[in-house]
């Protein structure tokens, strides 16, 4: 092997893909590690089932960038876990690692002791949408998950709006099971609770359900449901609250749900050690403190809590946090806090934000944002993941503009790092043909068990 640099980097998602084929383009060798066994990332497991076109389109990306001569892939290798960041850093001689690994832990619900009460009472978007990508298939073995009625959803942004969807969707066909009707989620979702509904005679009040209940910390009018310009107006911003009452009665008109607005989650209700409900403090605005708001509390039960406020980085031991995020020591090249070579791409360094405002100051849009904001249509999701691919873009360019400070890796060492990687391929239980393990590991789709 000719003298090159050797990269590790771990997620194989969108930031992760495209920063392996950027290297990979420069003739930098890569081995890329994802804690799954399909490196898709949030595109197959955060996305709803019912957008099976754009995730196809999105998974054969990742797929050609990924079936690289140069570009090795490690399955079922999950950083922290299966493998340590200092054991990469210090015996495995990689030139520089790049985190790509996503925003898979759900943010906690700000309610003390709350998340004891997981898979009792409480369920959060990741799981519930794992389960709902995966619940048609007869070999599925996960969670077995069942969604009452009159559900409470706590969110405000696209993990709640595709939640309450989903948990319509499933809470009806549950119910026209009931009466021997076959409906399927994507003919639900396509035309519409109320329509589909209306065509078989039936209606949501004659199979006797009320419907889910999303509850949002502001007003609908404050909702990041559309975005303000830059320098927005008096007027942009009163176009911008109409019409973001407009899109949620449009939403209800198709998936009939209540909103209860300007409620804050202070406390829990437990019985029979389960969690049965929340206090909230009602609050006329987002502005208004505890003080203001004081003895305005009010409990609202139900047989499900779902919190649907977003995701974050997990954390990994031996990298330090600024809140949410990795700690950052040069935005420019992702550069972490403490590491000579060591960068972050995607929401590990943006975290949440206004997609438009996200775009502007250098395009740093990630996967996390299909987790926080309302997106209406297909082509809005490919913009979010080609603005991830530009951000990944713009960081590669960086490390390599470091990586020519650094002498290229020799012969023996690179065989040494290949030796390392084949081992991990084989605790992975992977042969190296990417075609055949990808094949081999992707779910049985709706789509075509409802063509068959």
């Amino acid at each position: 092997m000719r003298p090159t640099h050797y990269v590790a980097v771990f997620g194989g998602a969108v930031a992760g893909s495209e920063a392996a084929f950027q290297l990979s383009q420069k003739g930098i060798r890569v081995a890329v590690f994802e804690q799954n066994a399909l490196p898709y990332g949030k595109i197959e497991a955060g996305l709803p089932k019912w957008h099976h076109k754009l995730r196809d389109r999105q998974e054969k990306i990742i797929d050609e960038k990924l079936n690289n001569d140069l570009v090795k892939y490690v399955p079922l290798t999950c950083l922290g876990k299966d493998i340590a960041l200092q054991d990469i850093l210090q015996n495995w001689g990689f030139s520089a690692v790049l985190l790509a690994t996503g925003a898979w832990k759900d943010r906690p619900l700000p309610v003390k002791g709350v998340s004891d009460y997981l898979n009792k009472g409480l369920l959060t978007q990741n799981q519930l949408v794992s389960w709902f990508n995966n619940n048609h298939d007869p070999d599925y073995n996960g969670a077995d998950i069942v969604i009452p009625d009159e559900s409470l959803i706590l969110g405000g942004g696209l993990a709640s709006i595709d939640v309450i969807k989903l948990v319509l969707i499933e809470t009806v066909r549950a119910a026209l099971q009931e009466r021997n009707v076959e409906m399927d989620a994507l003919t639900l979702e396509r035309k519409g609770v109320v329509k589909a509904l209306d065509e078989v005679g039936l209606s949501m009040e004659k199979l006797g359900l009320k419907g889910p209940r999303l509850v949002i910390r502001r007003s609908i009018e404050d909702m990041a449901l559309t975005p303000l310009p830059e320098n927005p107006t008096d007027d942009d911003r009163q176009k911008a609250k109409q019409t973001r009452h407009k899109l949620v009665k449009i939403l209800q008109d198709k998936f009939p749900f209540e909103v209860l607005e300007n409620r804050s989650a202070i406390d829990k209700i437990v019985e029979d050690g389960r969690l049965t409900g929340l206090v909230f403090r009602k609050t006329a605005s987002a502005q208004m403190t505890a003080a203001d708001t004081a003895g305005r509390e009010e409990r609202i039960k139900a047989p499900l809590i779902i919190s649907a406020i977003g995701s974050i980085p997990q954390p990994i031991p031996g990298i330090s946090m600024d809140g949410e995020i990795y700690r950052i020591q040069d935005m420019k090249s992702g550069k972490l806090d403490g590491f000579e070579n060591v960068f972050a791409l995607g929401n590990a360094v943006t975290g949440r934000g206004n997609i438009r405002q996200s775009q502007i100051h250098s395009r740093q849009v990630s996967e996390n944002v299909v987790d926080d904001y309302l997106v209406w249509e297909d082509r809005d999701y490919s913009e979010i993941f080609l603005s991830a691919e530009s951000t990944a873009d713009e960081r590669v360019d960086s490390v390599v503009d470091e990586l020519q400070c650094l002498m290229p890796l020799n012969g023996e060492q690179l065989s040494a790092i290949e030796e390392k990687i084949l081992k991990a391929q084989q605790n992975a239980g992977y042969d190296g043909n990417y075609e055949k393990w990808i094949s081999k590991h992707l779910p049985k789709r709706l789509e075509d068990m409802t063509k068959e």
